[in-house]
């Protein structure tokens, strides 16, 4: 009986790439783990310095600079490169670009037989999981962005910083475009259990609704208070592609938001954007439709609107 051996392949070791091969060494996830990059002294430079840390790691893992034919074996295909978001820049800027990395980039993985799931985090990363959809033509379901999953994260820290509450017990969603036309899910947030809106109502002295938009938009403009202050993000968003990883490789079949294949959900097809979904073994098995209130669900049209624009600007044929 063969052993099995969960292999990850890493494309692209620039800031986020090396921060999250660093995360997943450090949680214990994957047994294999590939660093491939265009700059092959760079990758190689990574797999020696991760190796040292094998001795203080929580399990054995095996290491290696490879390339596109290491694909074949993968359970996980993870795309970290392209163009980083500079100053002033939004993430929509980048799609021309990036797009163009991408149809080489998945090209070279498919001609390897690749029959894993691929994860997605280059931006603008709801268009370019798209795009990887197309390009590959790998089933919907094991397509995946990161979308939404960092900034619900840092939703959940913003709200804790401010209720004074642990954010493993803060639940709220942020769904939509992972960008400027994201949006916050009030209806849904709770501490503990207990709605953000009933929460501040029983505490009112001390907390305000008006306080709620001002959180939310610390945690739409974060990352470009983060690339102004040090040039990039990489540990946070790092962190979710670990979770989401051993979500999958787990089969833990847990509640992540992602970016993920709308098929009439939310009232949209053909579309690839941030939605709570829960993640398996074979990718996405189920997107959770939230009930939104008219004010979020016309919000969350006026997302889809902004993500579909800018498919179509580079992918014509959608």
């Amino acid at each position: 009986m063969n052993e099995v051996r969960n292999r990850v392949v890493v494309i692209g070791t620039g800031a986020v790439g090396s921060s999250y091969a660093y995360g997943l060494l450090n949680q214990g996830v994957a047994d294999e783990l590939v660093l491939i990059d265009l700059n092959e002294d760079k990758a190689e430079g990574d797999v020696m310095d991760l190796n040292h840390g094998l001795a203080f790691a929580p399990s054995a893992k095996k290491i290696w600079r490879g390339s596109y034919k290491d694909c074949k074996d993968a359970d996980i295909v993870v795309i970290t490169a392209g163009a980083n978001q500079m100053p002033g820049e939004t993430r929509l800027d980048l799609a021309d670009k990036n797009s163009a990395v991408f149809r080489k980039i998945v090209n070279a993985v498919m001609e390897h037989s690749f029959d894993g799931i691929f994860i997605v985090a280059t931006n603008p990363v709801d268009v370019l999981t798209y795009v990887t959809w197309k390009y590959s033509g790998v089933p919907k379901e094991r397509v995946i962005g990161s979308g939404t999953i960092l900034d619900t994260a840092r939703l959940r820290f913003q709200l804790s910083e401010y209720f004074d509450m642990d954010a493993r017990n803060v639940h709220a969603y942020i769904i939509g475009e992972h960008g400027d036309s994201e949006l916050p899910v009030w209806s849904h947030a709770n501490i503990g259990g207990i709605s953000v809106h009933r929460y501040i109502e029983r505490h009112k002295n001390k907390y305000s609704e008006d306080d709620l938009e001002p959180i939310f938009h610390k945690v739409r403009d974060a990352a470009y208070h983060i690339i102004e202050k040090k040039g990039a993000t990489h540990y946070g968003i790092a962190m979710g592609l670990v979770r989401l990883t051993r979500a999958i490789l787990h089969n833990e079949n847990s509640l992540v938001t992602v970016s993920a294949y709308l098929d009439g959900h939310y009232g949209q097809t053909d579309i690839y954007a941030g939605v709570p979904a829960v993640v398996s073994r074979k990718g996405i098995r189920e997107i959770i439709e939230l009930n939104l209130t008219e004010a979020e669900e016309e919000r969350f049209q006026a997302s889809a609107a902004v993500i579909r624009n800018t498919v179509e600007s580079i992918y014509p044929s959608h």
